[in-house]
């Protein structure tokens, strides 16, 4: 049980109160044996930099609050070091924590940080940018875009989300991609590409969990169709539980794999988050070498 440790919390988050939650969680750590130096971020920059200033540090365990974009953010200056990972889910989705069985209630997540195991997993990266969950190109970066337009319109998150759906939709982009796998090269004219660390579920009822996140293998996802059938029926096929059988989705598993377009950038979607980078796009595995804070493993 660490005896003191580094806790970052995005207070942009869904579920962040401020001041307020980070005296719960000193209390919550207090009543466990740990002293928590709670640190408030107000942006994605700050996190990165309170991040950099706890690897520096003397704590062995490095706390993000917060979504997937918090977790992955600090995680990235985590991987290769000796610091150790503690989650506590605060944001929408959570789908990091949820796919290593982190608790998502706030109290059961800290006492998850006092006295769960160490596990070391995979991290995946393209062109330098760390990435624990996915990385993609095509419809969702362009999803992200457009909802972050309506928010700043006014509109929630999901409000937001569902209108620049319509509109993404109504549009229909694609993309026309060399992939280049094994020393082999396929050409593709796609509505996205998406790139997993580690590989995704794909039947029905647990469509978007990960089983395993140390299996040293990047997964490959992408459409064979283009325009608004394509992902028609692929929002058909997803909740039909037939995507795994449909000949136009292509499903491949690599530790590496490069992704060429005649764009001079690109815009990259990671972990929720979006940037323009310019191709060609390098992903790579680095199996386990990030260390996380787990609930103990049933016996």
């Amino acid at each position: 049980m660490p005896p003191v440790v580094e806790v970052i919390i995005n207070a942009g988050s869904g579920s962040v109160l401020g001041e307020e939650t980070a005296r719960t969680l000193r209390e919550t750590f207090i009543a466990h044996g740990i002293k928590a130096e709670v640190h408030l971020a107000e942006s994605g920059s700050d996190v990165v930099r309170l991040a950099r200033q706890a690897v520096e540090g003397e704590a062995d365990v490095i706390v993000a609050g917060g979504g997937d974009g918090t977790v992955s953010a600090v995680a990235a200056e985590l991987a290769g070091t000796e610091k150790t990972l503690g989650v506590l889910p605060l944001g929408t989705l959570n789908n990091f924590s949820k796919d290593l069985n982190i608790p998502q209630d706030l109290k059961a997540a800290a006492l998850n940080i006092a006295e769960g195991d160490v596990r070391t997993i995979d991290v995946a990266e393209v062109n330098g940018r760390m990435f624990i969950n996915n990385s993609s190109i095509g419809l969702y970066p362009k999803l992200v875009v457009r909802r972050e337009q309506q928010q700043r319109l006014g509109r929630g998150k999901w409000n937001a989300a569902f209108w620049a759906a319509l509109r993404i939709f109504r549009i229909s982009p694609f993309l026309r991609v060399t992939i280049a796998i094994d020393g082999k090269e396929f050409v593709r004219k796609t509505p996205f590409v998406f790139v997993g660390n580690n590989e995704y579920e794909m039947d029905l009822y647990n469509i978007g969990r990960r089983p395993a996140l140390d299996e040293g293998k990047l997964s490959l996802y992408f459409l064979h169709r283009e325009g608004r059938l394509g992902v028609a029926m692929l929002l058909f096929k997803t909740l039909t539980g037939g995507l795994r059988q449909w000949k136009d989705f292509e499903a491949v598993a690599t530790d590496h794999l490069t992704i060429r377009t005649r764009r001079r950038r690109i815009r990259v979607a990671f972990d929720g988050e979006t940037t323009l980078l310019k191709p060609p796009l390098e992903y790579k595995i680095r199996p386990r070498s990030l260390k996380v804070i787990v609930p103990h493993a049933e016996t």
